[in-house]
């Protein structure tokens, strides 16, 4: 399988930086000449929108998705209006910082009931997928790992993912593959070719043994058990030549100086992706 020749795809998502600030991810990235920065929206938040978008305009970065959407369910019908309009107000900021993908984490059940957050979930999709196409966003939903179901998200496998997504226009609804989360699906291979056509994301970091935490446990780029190689040629196969976010929750890594974990992302990037 044939290794990436540049990093031209290479984008840093926000979160693996975590300890800087937007000016900061932003000044980084640039010095690292990678093309593209993955922004989360408390960071957004921080600097505020219109700075955000200057910072990245100015640096001529990409911006490949907005992190996140989602968290759909909720206990109340009340709730559930404030969440559909907290996730309208982050298709607009996503359409306002010039990506046309918002990240879906779809969120947890309220209560036990996991079949109707399930149902809460395709039915807020619905309702927003109209709006995110009037701004020119499509809607990534990311299946996360079993072990998120109860804290994160209902939508655990790529398979329910797809099955999701194909409910909606193409144009409007697709999937987010992350390594992270898919790599042990003994389905994965086949629910990545189902998905072409919609693969709207593709996010790598490792699987380390053993995990030395759910949230922060990520690793870098090979230093884990993914098969993160053979994973981007499936994404490719299925269509999909965007960017590839790398996506770390990891505490050593946020501890590292920006330039030092950019310059290791890199390496270990054309290296293992």
């Amino acid at each position: 399988m044939e290794p990436l020749r540049s990093i031209d795809r290479l984008s840093l998502n926000q979160i693996t930086t975590d300890r800087l600030n937007m000016k900061e991810a932003v000044e980084a990235t640039v010095r690292a000449d990678v093309p593209w920065i993955a922004l989360w929206r408390h960071k957004v938040a921080e600097a505020g929108l219109a700075e955000s978008k200057r910072l990245v305009r100015d640096a001529g970065l990409r911006v490949s998705s907005l992190c996140r959407g989602g968290y759909f369910p909720a206990a109340t019908a009340e709730e559930r209006r404030q969440r559909l309009d907290d996730n309208r107000r982050a298709v607009e900021e996503a359409a306002e910082l010039g990506t046309d993908v918002l990240v879906l984490v779809c969120g947890p059940a309220p209560d036990r009931d996991i079949d109707f957050a399930r149902k809460t979930v395709a039915e807020a999709i619905e309702e927003l997928a109209p709006f995110a196409r009037s701004h020119g966003v499509k809607l990534g939903i990311e299946p996360l790992h079993p072990m998120y179901a109860a804290e994160r998200s209902v939508i655990n496998t790529l398979a329910q993912a797809n099955s999701l997504a194909e409910r909606f226009d193409a144009r409007d609804v697709g999937v987010v593959v992350d390594a992270f989360h898919v790599w042990w699906d003994p389905e994965l291979y086949k629910q990545i070719e189902r998905a072409r056509g919609r693969i709207l994301g593709f996010h790598v970091s490792d699987w380390i043994v053993p995990v030395p935490d759910l949230l922060m446990g990520r690793g870098m780029m090979g230093d884990g058990v993914i098969e993160l190689r053979r994973m981007r040629h499936a994404v490719e196969a299925a269509g999909y030549d965007g960017p590839i976010e790398v996506e770390i929750f990891n505490r050593q890594v946020w501890d590292m100086p920006g330039d030092e974990a950019l310059a290791l992302i890199k390496e270990r990037y054309l290296e293992h992706v």
